[in-house]
C-alpha cells in the first residue's frame, strides 16, 4: 500500500486534488471536513492521508507515508540532511512563495546584506544585545546568513504573525515566507536587495525508504 499525504485544508489541498485529477487520479475526503482520511480512485493500492503541510516532512522521514505533498521550504527546514531522507519527485507549479529577510522601512541605510552586517555590529555595541530576527525557519536562515558572513544577530522563534514582531518590539527584522509582499508593506517592512533565502513551491516528495515496485507503479501511472 502506498500512502499519500496531502495538506488537509485550504487552497493547497484543492490545488493538489486538481493536480492529481489532471493525471487521472481522483482524490477525495472521506466523510466530513473533520475527518482526515480519504480515498484515491484510478489506481489500486494507494491510500490518501490528510495532514497539515508541516507534518508531512516528519511523516515521510518516519516512513508512515510513502508520498507527500508539501512546500520545499518545510522539507528543507524540518529535515536535516533532507536529501538523504526524501526525494523530490515533481514540482507541482503552485504554492509559490519566497523565504526572504525584511527590515523596517525606516532603515534607509539598510539596502543589502553588507548594510545589515554593519548595522548588526553597531546594534550590539549600542544596545548590549544582538539584533533580533524573528522567524520560523531557523535552519535555513542561519545557514544563509553564515554564507553571507552576517554574524552579530540572534534568531527569535515566531510561530504566529511574524510580520508583527517588529511593531511589537520583539524583533528588529524578520525572515519569513511571502508571495505578494502585501503583508510586509502593511507592516512597514521592506525586503532586502538580495536573492531570496529560498524559492519554495508545492512539491511531490517520496520517502527514500519507500522505493520499490509499488511506488514505481504509482509514479509510472502519474508519468513521473
Amino acid at each position: 500500500m502506498i500512502r499519500l499525504g496531502v495538506p488537509s485544508k485550504g487552497r493547497l489541498m484543492e490545488q493538489t486534488f486538481d493536480w492529481f485529477a489532471d493525471r487521472g487520479l481522483r482524490l477525495s475526503r472521506s466523510g466530513s471536513d473533520r475527518e482526515y482520511a480519504g480515498r484515491v480512485d484510478g489506481i489500486e493500492g494507494m491510500a490518501l492521508v490528510l495532514l497539515s503541510a508541516g507534518e508531512i516532512p516528519r511523516e515521510l522521514a518516519a516512513g508512515r507515508i510513502e508520498l507527500g505533498v508539501t512546500g520545499t521550504d518545510l522539507v528543507r527546514e524540518k529535515l536535516a540532511g533532507w536529501r538523504d531522507v526524501v526525494t523530490e519527485v515533481a514540482p507541482m507549479g503552485f504554492g509559490h512563495a519566497d523565504l526572504i529577510l525584511a527590515v523596517p522601512e525606516c532603515w534607509r541605510d539598510c539596502r543589502d546584506l553588507d548594510d545589515l552586517a554593519a548595522i548588526a555590529r553597531d546594534f550590539r555595541a549600542e544596545h548590549g544585545f544582538r539584533l533580533r530576527i524573528a522567524t520560523k525557519y531557523h535552519r535555513l536562515v542561519r545557514a544563509w546568513l553564515a554564507a553571507h558572513e552576517v554574524a552579530d544577530y540572534q534568531l527569535v522563534d515566531s510561530q504566529g504573525a511574524t510580520e508583527g514582531t517588529v511593531a511589537n518590539q520583539t524583533a528588529e527584522a524578520i525572515a519569513d515566507i511571502t508571495s505578494s509582499g502585501e503583508t510586509l508593506r502593511a507592516n512597514n517592512l521592506r525586503i532586502l536587495d538580495a536573492p531570496p533565502i529560498l524559492r519554495s513551491q508545492a512539491t511531490l516528495f517520496a520517502g527514500r525508504a519507500a522505493d520499490g515496485p509499488a511506488l514505481r507503479a504509482v509514479l509510472d501511472r502519474l508519468a513521473l
